[in-house]
């Protein structure tokens, strides 16, 4: 029996990275990026205001907000109107408001000493100015403005190239393109980019006993789950995916489902018979193409798995059990870690925590248990509580219901059969929340 560890060494080591193309930026999000983004011109490209206010040449506005001399006259001798603001003893500059500027205004304004410019969040710095004083520390005035707070020069401006120089890497190869990548592109007019596009999901079901949800299944039959549970899975993780549905247990026409999907796909999933005679019959239909083994993995449930490398490309092929609680516990495990891996994720596991059993927990000695659980907080402690769902009750891993109850995987190492209430272990989150 291979250990999990080992396995999934085996899995991941087989990661086939779809090759880059173009996409539109609005495509992009969530891709990792297959360039280095390097930008020819700076960002912001001009001068602009940062916030609403006046510009202002900052040496125009030294006194305003300080303390009034004792000799008022010396003011007489400022090269701008300053005065006492009335009922205090702090100094406001009045200067002549000799026009305004809006954002994409194109026609460049000259500011001359001793003046001021009302000014709009993103507008164009007049020439000269070297400031701008937030509209709240002003009156508002519109032809003449009285200012009570200086500025020192570049307060409140957006300089050129203060977030971007021409030659910089906006976007890094490696990078997974997220809002912000996406804004920085933007800004940098960078209208496509080339990345790492989602990796390409085969599903196929194998089993004369399924029929598609849209029959009505006949003695015997059972609608096929595992080929729509398992493409909602591998959406989940971030992969394009293809729901073959249902092929023949025929070995010819098996061999040409599964050679068609490896021309299209960078990871092939079969979910149904991993055991007896089925399991020798999908190993012949795919043999010219490559070895698909089958044995067991210490980890339940889904202990009976098959994975190989099939196709001139070596495509990462899965072959899960028919049950569908096993067939998405071994999916959870071992696909969804090589489809994050393909989509550049530096962390393609699940985020786990420890959390204190609320109750006793039941688990197969010598195999690690990755049963259903409900993760939940303790409002006065905070920690993580846990418990089970149907695994210490009845011993069934079969039933699907209470999978879709779990919020998490409890992960039982494989030298542990009872954990007990009260004991701590790990815990990974399910869903979204992963």
């Amino acid at each position: 029996m291979r250990s999990v560890e080992d396995h999934l060494s085996l899995v991941t080591a087989s990661v086939v990275a779809p090759r880059p193309i173009q996409v539109a930026i609005s495509e992009a999000q969530g891709l990792m990026c297959a360039e280095e983004v390097v930008t020819t011109d700076p960002l912001p490209g001009f001068d602009q205001a940062a916030i609403d206010g006046y510009a202002v040449r900052a040496v125009d506005v030294a006194h305003a907000g300080g303390q009034a001399p004792d000799d008022t006259s010396v003011l007489d001798d400022e090269p701008v109107d300053v005065s006492v603001l009335a009922d205090t003893d702090r100094l406001v500059v009045h200067l002549p408001v000799v026009g305004e500027v809006t954002p994409g205004a194109r026609t460049p304004t000259r500011l001359q000493p001793g003046q001021a410019v009302r000014v709009e969040t993103g507008a164009p710095l007049p020439t000269l100015s070297d400031a701008v004083v937030p509209l709240r520390w002003t009156d508002g005035g519109d032809d003449r403005v009285m200012i009570g707070h200086d500025v020192e020069s570049g307060d409140y401006v957006r300089r050129i190239g203060d977030d971007v120089q021409p030659g910089d890497v906006a976007v890094r190869a490696g990078t997974v393109i997220g809002s912000a990548q996406v804004g920085l592109l933007a800004a940098v007019g960078r209208a496509r980019v080339l990345v790492h596009p989602r990796p390409r999901v085969a599903v196929i079901a194998v089993g004369n006993e399924l029929v598609d949800i849209d029959r009505d299944p006949g003695p015997g039959q059972v609608f096929d789950v595992n080929t729509y549970a398992l493409a909602a899975a591998a959406r989940d993780a971030g992969a394009e995916v293809h729901r073959v549905g249902i092929a023949e247990r025929d070995t010819d026409r098996l061999r040409e489902v599964v050679e068609a999907q490896l021309i299209r796909s960078e990871i092939v999933v079969i979910c149904g018979a991993v055991g007896g005679a089925a399991s020798r019959m999908i190993s012949e239909s795919v043999v010219d193409l490559g070895d698909l083994e089958v044995g067991r993995v210490g980890m339940h449930p889904g202990s009976v798995q098959g994975f190989g490398r099939l196709g001139r490309d070596e495509i990462p092929t899965f072959l899960l059990p028919a049950n569908p609680v096993s067939a998405l516990v071994t999916f959870e495990v071992m696909v969804r870690p090589l489809i994050r891996i393909a989509l550049g994720k530096r962390q393609p596991m699940r985020r786990t925590v420890t959390a204190r059993s609320i109750g006793p927990i039941a688990s197969v000695e010598g195999r690690r248990g990755y049963l259903r659980g409900q993760l939940m907080r303790d409002e006065r402690s905070g920690d993580y509580l846990v418990q089970v769902i149907g695994e210490s009750e009845s011993g069934a891993s079969h039933l699907l219901a209470e999978l879709a109850e779990a919020n998490c995987l409890i992960v039982v190492p494989e030298d542990v059969e009872d954990v007990h209430t009260g004991d701590r272990v790990e815990v990974a989150f399910l869903s979204e929340r992963g």
